[in-house]
């Protein structure tokens, strides 16, 4: 659900990332694109635990000076920030303490598909993440059991792999890794 019209101080103007501390901390995720807030819900319990599986494999695997990370925000430009469900960030982007990452510190950002919030991350985040220059999304689709690798370069991202549930990804991007599939979904 998008939420254009709500009530705050300085109604009309855009939205900006400083404006989400002001809002409470409830059951919802918000986003920011454009300058119009755009309000999901959190994720049910099996796309929470997709995320955590995967995040788990990650953090195994993850060299030491990167952050496999969730819950933390990315400022794909000023009037633009977006909640990726997983991320790996240089580590000492953290020690800033900003509202968001700036996306030069973020190698990858990983989105679980949901039903509700599909066009979001196939095609507004896809692009958005894209033209902020963030090397690689991962997009992975727990009803299909698959997981799309996408790197980017010149005219936005490109696939680089679909591989279906019983595959290993195998890559040296963002970190040299293995990741069976079977243990995520």
């Amino acid at each position: 659900m998008t939420v254009t019209n709500p009530a705050r101080p300085g109604w009309g103007d855009a939205w900006t990332v400083d404006d989400l501390q002001a809002l409470p901390e409830d059951d919802q995720v918000y986003e920011i694109f454009d300058g119009s807030l755009l309000v999901s819900p959190h994720a049910d319990v099996f796309h929470g635990a997709i995320a955590n599986r995967l995040r788990r494999i990650l953090d195994r695997q993850a060299p030491a000076g990167l952050l496999v990370g969730q819950d933390i925000g990315v400022s794909a430009k000023r009037s633009s920030y977006f909640v990726p469900d997983l991320f790996v960030a240089r580590e000492s982007a953290l020690a800033s303490g900003g509202a968001a990452l700036d996306p030069s510190d973020v190698l990858l950002v990983v989105e679980v598909i949901s039903p509700s919030n599909a066009g979001r991350d196939l095609v507004l985040k896809r692009h958005e993440y894209a033209a902020a220059g963030i090397g690689r999304y991962w997009l992975v689709e727990p009803r299909k059991q698959t997981l799309t690798v996408l790197a980017n370069g010149p005219g936005g991202y490109r696939e680089q792999a679909l591989l279906p549930v019983g595959e290993i990804y195998r890559t040296d991007e963002p970190f040299p890794l293995a990741l069976p599939l079977a243990d995520i979904f």
